[in-house]
């Protein structure tokens, strides 16, 4: 099977996997938002997001170690787990001591058990889960996906919906879907029988651990990033607010959905393939598919925005969200390059070079916030935010040239972005109605057509039936 074909295998098999769960959580975006309301919902957002940066931190990022050790047969396996495992529970125990300063925080008071074990379950599922994934079948991964997805919305029905628990029901349905992946995966592949509490390879865990560790602070400026806004917002101009913020962010996170089916898929093929002798035109070829994903899922999003997501989803109190959204499509288009060149770092093991250039990106957002926010409300969080993954692009396009040539289509780049932009002037600007819908209409097909020519050679890349087909492969 050739690399390409490799890649859309596993593509498919996410995809099959992930998609449906994912648009379900969208199914009942309406419920959350009615059963919670516009500042219900800011809370919960601020745990969410405050969550997932604990699970990177607390964890030394050591997921991500995971898939980059399990994926090479050299290594043993179980040890990669146990490594993983003992590293999550050393930490647990010392993070004990620091939930009562969690409490100390306004808007996490009362939640910081709750916070803890959300935490601690996240990072063993996640670790456990990405081991299977690269041990034994994407497909096991991708069924679990679903499980945890359908899973957690039912226990959000019982416990919003029957119980009335509020945001901490929210936050606890979370808690109880990875419980409940952690059963299914124990019992369809046992993986538990790998672990080992004692007799670490000491060897691997420190090559873990160097490789890991400096992907922690990147994850927390990667996190200031994305969800710092959020707080700030909170701040400055409050809880309800910082809810249509939230719900605005729902919607460029479809094409995160899409994108993050891509980046699984490609993490795997960026670590088998580092050595290969056609990596860098491997590399052009799947960043050119990558950016006809995302443009294309922009557009889609953007079409369908006014007459569709908005009456579906949106109740009264967030009828203002769709300003927001073109802006923030465009900082998930910047960050998805931005993800794409961190695999460049990742395989090289250069984790240090994406350290720095996400820290650039973090202090510019912090400012920018400050600055914007007091300006011009939530849409100043919006700008900064796309203003960051911008300087984050520029320093890894240039900086990950030393490591990888890679060709980038300028021309394409520019006049996708030129279209999108029209396309979110008509949407931000113009009252809706039928002049928007076939201005949008006319945007989102030209954007079809100027990319149908990379979704084809696309197609025959993963056709060929070669295994090394770059002498023949026509640029994408």
């Amino acid at each position: 099977m050739n690399k390409y074909r490799t890649l859309a295998s596993n593509m498919f098999i996410l995809a099959v996997g992930q998609l449906g769960s994912k648009l379900l959580v969208y199914v009942m975006l309406r419920f959350y938002t009615n059963i919670l309301g516009a500042e219900g919902y800011g809370v919960m957002s601020n745990i969410v997001t405050a969550c997932d940066l604990l699970i990177s931190t607390v964890s030394l990022s050591v997921s991500s170690a995971v898939l980059r050790f399990a994926l090479e047969k050299a290594n043993d396996g179980r040890m990669v787990l146990s490594v993983a495992i003992n590293t999550i529970l050393i930490n647990s125990l010392i993070f004990l001591c620091a939930v009562p300063l969690i409490g100390m925080i306004p808007i996490f008071r009362g939640y910081e058990l709750l916070i803890y074990v959300y935490v601690v379950i996240a990072m063993i599922k996640d670790s456990s889960a990405i081991y299977v994934r690269s041990r034994y079948s994407v497909g096991l991964f991708a069924v679990d996906g679903i499980v945890t997805t359908v899973s957690t919305v039912v226990y959000n029905l019982i416990l919003l919906g029957v119980f009335k628990f509020g945001v901490a029901g929210y936050v606890f349905s979370i808690v109880l879907g990875n419980i409940t992946s952690l059963i299914f995966l124990g019992i369809t592949t046992k993986f538990f029988a790998d672990y080992r509490p004692i007799g670490c390879d000491k060897t691997l865990r420190a090559a873990m651990l160097r490789y890991c560790v400096p992907l922690m602070p990147t994850t927390i400026m990667w996190w200031i990033i994305s969800f710092s806004d959020l707080y700030m917002i909170t701040y400055f101009i409050g809880e309800s607010a910082n809810g249509i913020y939230a719900f605005a962010y729902k919607f460029p996170n479809l094409a995160i959905v899409v994108m993050g089916v891509f980046s699984q898929a490609w993490r795997m093929s960026a670590i088998t393939e580092r050595n290969s002798r056609t990596t860098s035109k491997f590399y052009s070829n799947t960043f050119s598919m990558m950016q006809t994903i995302m443009f294309l899922a922009s557009a889609g999003i953007m079409l369908i925005l006014r007459p569709v997501i908005m009456p579906f989803f949106g109740s009264e109190e967030f009828r203002t969200a769709y300003l927001y959204v073109p802006i923030l499509l465009g900082a998930v288009i910047f960050q998805s390059f931005d993800n794409f060149l961190a695999s460049i770092y990742e395989a090289a093991r250069k984790t240090t070079h994406s350290m720095t250039s996400s820290a650039i990106g973090a202090a510019s957002n912090i400012v920018l916030n400050i600055v914007l926010i007091k300006l011009f409300g939530i849409m100043g969080a919006a700008v900064a935010t796309i203003s960051s993954y911008i300087i984050v692009f520029i320093y890894r396009i240039i900086d990950t040239k030393k490591y990888l040539y890679m060709k980038i289509y300028w021309a394409k780049i520019f006049v996708n972005l030129f279209l999108l932009t029209a396309m979110s002037v008509s949407i931000m600007a113009l009252n809706y109605g039928t002049l928007q819908n076939v201005i949008n209409v006319v945007i989102f097909l030209i954007i079809a057509a100027l990319n149908f020519q990379s979704c084809v050679q696309a197609v025959k890349l993963v056709l060929n039936k070669n295994k090394t087909p770059e002498k023949k492969e026509n640029n994408v």
